[in-house]
């Protein structure tokens, strides 16, 4: 059975990166890429776990070394998927990439093979409060993030798969459901 890139995206809030979490936990196969970020940890973020935190010297130098296999500045900050990394591990495993829309399109321009799956809220109120009830950003944080909704999701029909989390275990075997499908074909 062949390995293949998973790239999982969605607004903020909606669940994605719990999502990717849990199918890494239930499936030895599947590495979830850790992406260079120039933004602040959240509390209880690790770096080399969550994020690789770097400032914005170091992303620029990576990003001249043609070390990423996409990345993009939102919010203020630079995120970045770091490419040996993701190449290396699709030689023995699956690989999920959270990352963004574009970045998932951008992928998909170069890995024809990636499988883009996005993830969308039950509705815009319901992620609405999620961003409010995960209390990590300041309101103006906030208003960016769903300011961008709209266009991420302007891109849905670009994806190869869209999954509503309405209820988390639902979403996540659904996800695992693509997965298994895509990998026996």
């Amino acid at each position: 059975m062949r390995n293949l890139l998973f790239v999982i995206s969605g607004p903020s809030g909606v669940g994605k990166g719990t999502i990717s979490k849990l199918i890494v936990e239930r499936n030895e196969n599947t590495f979830l890429s850790v992406s260079y970020t120039t933004r602040l940890p959240r509390k209880g973020e690790i770096d080399g776990k969550d994020y690789f935190f770097v400032n914005r010297e170091k992303f620029d130098s990576v990003v001249k070394e043609n070390g990423f296999l996409e990345y993009s500045e939102h919010f203020g900050n630079c995120y970045g998927t770091p490419k040996k990394e993701v190449l290396d591990k699709l030689g023995n495993s699956d690989v999920i990439l959270e990352i963004d829309v574009n970045g998932g399109l951008s992928v998909k321009k170069n890995h024809k093979d990636a499988v883009l799956i996005m993830i969308l809220p039950p509705s815009i109120e319901v992620l609405r409060q999620r961003l409010e009830g995960r209390n990590s950003e300041t309101e103006e944080q906030r208003k960016t993030r769903l300011s961008r909704i709209d266009y991420e999701l302007s891109k849905k029909d670009e994806y190869d798969y869209l999954v509503v989390n309405d209820d988390l275990e639902t979403a996540v075997k659904t996800v695992e459901d693509i997965i298994n499908k895509e990998k026996n074909k």
